[in-house]
Formats: C-alpha cells, structure tokens, sequence
C-alpha cells in the first residue's frame, strides 16, 4: 500500500480536503489536494480561474497536474468535484490507484454549500440569496451528471453523519482490505 495511489472523489463539500490529510497520515502517505496544487501552478484561486479563463482552461490544468502528480507513488489525492467526469482522468486513476468516493446527501450538501461563495458553480446561488430548493435543485442536477463516475468508484463512503475521525477509521480499515485483496489475488 505504501506505493499505491489513492484518490477521494466526491461532491464539493463531501470531506475531501478534510479527510485526506487525516488519512494520509494515518495509513503514512504523502497527501495533496489537487485544487491547491493548481492554485499554486495558476497564481490565481479557483474562482479567479474559472472567471478569468473559464471551466474549460480549468479542467485542462487540471488534467495536467493530475498526470504529473500520479506519477508519484504513496499518496492520497483529493480531487475536485467534478475531476472524475473527465475520461482521460478516469483512466489514468484506474491505471495508477484506487478511487474511494465520498459520498453525501442533497440536503447536506446545502447545508455546506449555502454560504460558499468559493465554488464557482455556486456562488450566483450564494450571491443571489437563492431559495434552499433552488440550491437543492442544482445540487440534485449535477449530482444526476456526475453519478454514473462516483458510483464506478473502487470504495464508496457515506460521510453524512459519521464524525471525521470514525469515516477515516472505516475508510483505512477498508482500504486495506482493498489492496491486500488485490496483493491476494
């Protein structure tokens, strides 16, 4: 396990940034957060870039810094929300590691979301003081987008109600299980 790559995938919000530092160093690897990493490539905030150079410039980095991260070995990697929905993404992280999708309710996800002027596919909702339907609503859309790649996951983990410490606990447990599996077969 210590030369295996593992990647948290999930919605915004879903415990990524928070859960895989903790987790890195409770199973020994190196850890990063893949939007850090292209906010210090790009000099600018995630916001910023998709302002200044649009989603499509985005997702390019994006794909750039995940090729060059992945070429590392003992590490935890919390993608962003939407990094899965790109093909090429999807097969370099089935080719290099396992991916583990953290997984949250809708009405979670807003409670979140709603004062998050840092997502840039949320904030006009923030910053228009949009109802929790209409919130609720756009999160189910993406969510119904993005389904089909979360659920192809190697581990899903529900993370709405368990505390940080107890969902790490679970997901080291079982990713152990999922590589002395695959060192077994």
């Amino acid at each position: 396990m210590k030369d295996s790559v593992i990647y948290l995938t999930g919605f915004m919000t879903s415990g990524k940034s928070t859960i895989g530092p903790i987790l890195a160093n409770v199973l020994g690897l190196n850890y990063y957060d893949l939007d850090k990493e292209i906010e210090k490539e790009e000099k600018l905030t995630i916001v910023e870039i998709f302002e200044t150079k649009g989603e499509n410039y985005f997702r390019d980095v994006e794909n750039k810094i995940l090729i060059e991260l992945s070429q590392q070995k003992g590490m935890i990697i919390s993608l962003g929300g939407g990094t899965i929905t790109n093909i090429e993404n999807e097969k370099l992280m089935r080719s290099k590691g396992k991916i583990i999708y953290l997984k949250v309710s809708p009405g979670n996800l807003y409670k979140r979301l709603r004062n998050k002027i840092d997502r840039p596919l949320f904030r006009d909702l923030v910053l228009g003081d949009k109802s929790e339907k209409d919130f609720i609503h756009r999160i189910e859309e993406l969510l119904e987008k993005r389904k089909v790649y979360y659920e192809k996951a190697d581990l899903i983990i529900h993370t709405d109600f368990n505390p940080v410490g107890i969902t790490v606990d679970k997901i080291a447990k079982k990713i152990k299980g999922l590589f002395n599996e695959k060192n077994s077969g």
